[in-house]
């Protein structure tokens, strides 16, 4: 764990404007999407990713807060609305092409100053290290932030918005497996990147814990392994069963938080869901399967679920540490094929 005294921001950024990124569970106006619509991509499993995009929206929306939907073009724009109309949704669409739906990732951070004013911070993305370079996710964010008509601030390093946690008050959560990656920003140490996602983020803390899930395909993004859920609380998972493939990364993840402390010196309070287990492809690959991949919307949470023993119990815990959203339990192993789960496919703009 490292920490940078606040001091004044390098001019031109978000903290010297005076803005910064608010937690999750601040109020939202939104949830930015991308619909499913590539077949070379998802190949035959496609319509189950539509099926589970279309239940995330439903737990989206019943949590009160709009839907903005990317569509590539004319075709998909129809089958998307198509679909939304079929579940009761409404939704606006803007058809503005992508790779594809990782928008926690591609599009902006929306961050706001003290007078609610909204902004959007815009990230280099270069594949996750040049893994999975697709046309048109590059120029996703400042697309979504010319298209919402905000202010824009473009950074000059690569960040992806799932490798960041924050809890809104100074700390961030990161792992070094990732933001410290030489295939993200080779001229860039630990202490460089700190004082730049200070002046992006309006960050002054920092927790830094190691690897991630094993075969992620971002290289250990945080969201997979450990979310803020309150002040001063994380949730991250515990080891599910003898087999379970992760059981020496995730032990290592639960004693590092629990010998941290937050931008405001509280030692953070760990709070434990258990891990999905053993989740395989249909080649046999093992999954980086996660149950803290949520997305906490105004009033839900969507859970992704895996058929596994473990879903209940990982949706009671997480029901109980957001007691006044709904829980919505929403089957992602279609959509764990393609890397990821349900954070990993929204972003939310806070409520000006």
């Amino acid at each position: 764990m490292s920490s940078l005294q606040p001091s004044s921001a390098r001019p031109g950024t978000p903290a010297a404007a005076g803005y910064r990124f608010p937690a999750e569970w601040a109020p939202h106006r939104a949830c930015w999407l991308a619909w499913p619509s590539h077949e070379d991509l998802w190949e035959e499993g496609l319509p189950e990713v539509q099926r589970a995009f279309v239940e995330l929206c439903r737990g989206i929306a019943d949590g009160d807060e709009a839907l903005e939907i990317l569509v590539p073009d004319a075709e998909a724009e129809r089958a998307c609305r198509a679909a939304l109309e079929d579940a009761g949704l409404k939704a606006r669409l803007h058809r503005i092409p992508f790779g594809d739906i990782w928008m926690r990732d591609i599009a902006p951070l929306f961050v706001v100053d003290g007078k609610g004013e909204l902004a959007a911070a815009s990230f280099h993305f270069n594949g996750w290290g040049g893994k999975y370079v697709l046309e048109g996710d590059d120029a996703v964010s400042e697309a979504v932030a010319a298209t919402r008509g905000v202010r824009t601030f473009r950074a000059d390093f690569v960040l992806e918005g799932g490798s960041v946690e924050l809890d809104g008050e100074g700390t961030c959560l990161t792992t070094r497996q990732c933001l410290l990656n030489p295939n993200r920003n080779p001229h860039l140490d630990q202490a460089a990147l700190e004082a730049l996602l200070r002046d992006w983020l309006g960050v002054t803390s920092f927790i830094w814990l190691g690897d991630g899930l094993l075969n992620d395909h971002t290289d250990g993004h945080i969201d997979t392994i450990a979310r803020f859920v309150a002040p001063g609380v994380v949730l991250a998972m515990e080891p599910s069963g003898d087999d379970d493939p992760n059981r020496e990364v995730l032990e290592a993840i639960l004693r590092d938080l629990e010998a941290a402390t937050d931008a405001r010196g509280r030692r953070i309070t760990v709070r434990r869901v258990p891990s999905p287990g053993r989740v395989e492809g249909p080649d046999g690959e093992i999954l980086a399967a996660s149950y803290v991949n949520f997305y906490l919307a105004n009033r839900s949470v969507v859970v992704p679920i895996y058929d596994r023993p473990q879903d209940a119990e990982a949706l009671r815990v997480i029901g109980d540490l957001f007691p006044g959203r709904r829980v919505f339990g929403v089957d992602a192993r279609e959509v764990l094929l393609g890397g990821g789960a349900f954070h990993c496919i929204t972003q939310q703009e806070p409520l000006p």
